[in-house]
């Protein structure tokens, strides 16, 4: 299939989910990974961490490119009362992170940096998630069967949690996902 963009479009990202969104977008592209510290300056203010994460992977690619290609790099948060909620690491993480976003409104930020060997630009974008109330049953439940360990905050949106316990999404959805892919094709339309 023929795509709307007109570049060699680099993927610096293993996350099936941001491979998933560029693919039903109708992208052609190459994934091209380099792992990188994802540690962050914890006084960094919590809105910008994405997007120096998404620019720090991007860097890590820059010597891979060719002349013609353009790099997307991504990384997203999941940010309740100014506190980040990385991945779980295990069962009972999963269980609290879940528990904290239980019956509360939280941000999911995605910062995404686009690249070339001689022009970059680099942005932030918010969605707000509402969640119901999440029992321990359901948690467990969750948890057990769709094993979120992977995903920032614990949860991906497009699996039973999303289905079944998210009370109103104020923003973009596949930012949610990993990737808002209505403003990566915006910018890259005029890249």
């Amino acid at each position: 299939m023929k795509s709307l963009i007109d570049k060699q479009i680099v993927l610096g990202s293993k996350s099936p989910r941001r491979s998933q969104l560029l693919t039903e977008a109708g992208f052609n592209f190459e994934v091209r990974i380099q792992d990188i510290d994802e540690d962050f300056d914890p006084n960094m203010p919590v809105l910008e961490v994405a997007e120096d994460l998404a620019k720090r992977k991007a860097e890590a690619l820059l010597d891979t490119l060719a002349d013609n290609e353009v790099l997307i790099t991504a990384d997203s948060v999941v940010i309740l009362d100014g506190i980040i909620y990385n991945k779980p690491a295990n069962y009972d993480e999963g269980i609290l992170m879940l528990a904290k976003l239980s019956h509360s409104t939280h941000t999911v930020a995605t910062g995404v940096c686009i690249k070339s060997k001689t022009k970059s630009i680099s942005f932030t974008v918010t969605t707000m998630v509402t969640f119901d109330t999440i029992s321990k049953s359901e948690m467990d439940y969750y948890l057990v069967n769709h094993k979120p360990y992977d995903k920032a905050g614990g949860y991906g949106i497009q699996d039973w949690i999303g289905l079944c316990k998210v009370a109103s999404i104020h923003g973009n959805y596949s930012n949610v996902m990993g990737l808002p892919i209505r403003e990566v094709y915006q910018a890259l339309m005029t890249f």
